[in-house]
């Protein structure tokens, strides 16, 4: 799977490249374009360019907390 085939809102985590290493990113893709997307994480909002991006994939949404 590639990022640009999934839709805007979908919950994903991204693997990317950082300097000395890699790096994920979980939460709601909210852009794309073509030469970097935008995740929505618990931290903030991630922008990725897309050629540093080396896997991704969908995630179910997280768990309801019962009370």
């Amino acid at each position: 799977m590639t990022l640009p085939d999934v839709p805007v809102g979908t919950r994903v985590v991204v693997r990317y490249r950082i300097e000395g290493g890699f790096t994920d990113a979980l939460g709601y893709l909210r852009s794309r374009d073509d030469a970097e997307c935008t995740v929505e994480t618990k931290r903030g909002l991630a922008t990725i360019r897309l050629a540093d991006i080396v896997l991704a994939k969908t995630v179910p949404p997280p768990p309801t907390r019962s009370p």
